[in-house]
């Protein structure tokens, strides 16, 4: 089956309300394995969280899958379940991801990395990985019938799951040095969804992803436009280009301080062009994406700058029960929105 039509997605996106959340993982986990692997789920501070986030009038939340979850298939959809029946209890719609070609390379079950101190991001982990990547993109494709259960079973499983509100099938296909490498594994996982065509809309962002061909077929194949804006120098131009396509836009990253997308700035914009919005990151935590992605290159020098990054110390803030003043003010920005 083919995508949306655009009346379709418009239809869609005219039922939702107007959609706010952020990039969810718990303070708790390092990455999307440690949060869903049985060794290392923790319910109580996902349920601690996402009642805070629905506190400040959050109502959807993106939330990472890895292939290697389907290894241990049983033991994820029993916390995959519990995580749904949390959301829908704080009446948060999430949008899942499935792939992602950022971070840490080789993922692998089981143990985790250990956070290395001050360093952003330092235990997420890509999926598949970057060295299947590109061994699909040689054409050794032993990987494919894997990837490909995990795709079509996870999109058939769910695909009338109300409490699911959109899939995002590839993050920022081409980040980290990988380029166009990423185009042949991005066609196999559009082809695969849409033989499936779940009852929720499928995207992979534009902005956000490397390469004219890469970027080219997404926004062939996604039914809502997705897209990620780190600078507010460039927010307003992103916005102005991708309305000429015509179809519902969502911003699925934003929200660095040090770059100016702050609360302040960005939410009006988005509110006013009708656009759905989630900030990178929510409690500080294990991911440690508080510091800048400076760290990441320079880990010898990881100072914390005194502009957070990126987390919403907010929420941090809140579950201690302190608030700096600019703390404040966010957060009623957010609940005024």
């Amino acid at each position: 089956m083919n995508k949306w039509s655009a009346e379709k997605a418009h239809e869609w996106y005219k039922n939702q309300e107007w959609l706010i959340g952020a990039n969810f993982l718990p303070s708790s986990a390092i990455n999307q394995l440690e949060m869903f692997q049985p060794e290392t789920f923790d319910e109580h501070t996902i349920k601690t969280e996402l009642k805070m986030a629905s506190a400040l009038g959050f109502n959807s939340m993106r939330v990472y899958l890895h292939d290697l979850l389907w290894d241990i298939k049983k033991e994820f959809l029993v916390n995959f379940e519990k995580f749904l029946v949390i959301c829908d209890k704080e009446n948060i719609k999430p949008m899942i991801v499935l792939f992602d070609d950022c971070h840490r390379s080789n993922p692998k079950l089981g143990k985790q990395f250990l956070p290395l101190k001050g360093i952003h991001n330092s235990g997420w982990s890509q999926s598949p990985g970057h060295e299947i990547v590109k061994e699909i993109h040689e054409g050794k494709l032993d990987q494919l019938p894997r990837l490909k259960k995990f795709i079509q079973e996870v999109l058939s499983l769910y695909s009338e799951d109300e409490r699911i509100l959109l899939w995002d099938i590839y993050n920022e296909p081409g980040q980290f040095g990988i380029g166009e490498n990423s185009i042949e594994l991005l066609q196999h996982v559009w082809d695969w969804a849409l033989e499936v065509r779940p009852s929720q809309p499928l995207t992979s962002c534009m902005h956000g992803s490397i390469g004219e061909k890469i970027i080219e077929l997404n926004k062939e194949n996604s039914d809502i436009i997705t897209f990620h804006a780190y600078e507010s120098k460039n927010l307003e131009s992103i916005i102005k280009e991708l309305l000429e396509i015509r179809r519902p836009i969502i911003c699925t990253e934003y929200m660095a301080r040090e770059f100016g997308t702050t609360f302040e700035f960005s939410l009006p914009i988005f509110k006013k062009n009708n656009i759905g919005c989630y900030n990178w990151g929510f409690v500080a935590g294990k991911s440690q994406t508080h510091f800048g992605w400076e760290t990441i290159l320079n880990l010898k020098d990881s100072v914390r700058k005194k502009i957070l990054f990126l987390k919403m110390k907010v929420s941090q803030s809140l579950k201690f029960g302190f608030m700096t003043f600019t703390e404040k003010m966010e957060v009623l920005m957010i609940k005024k929105k």
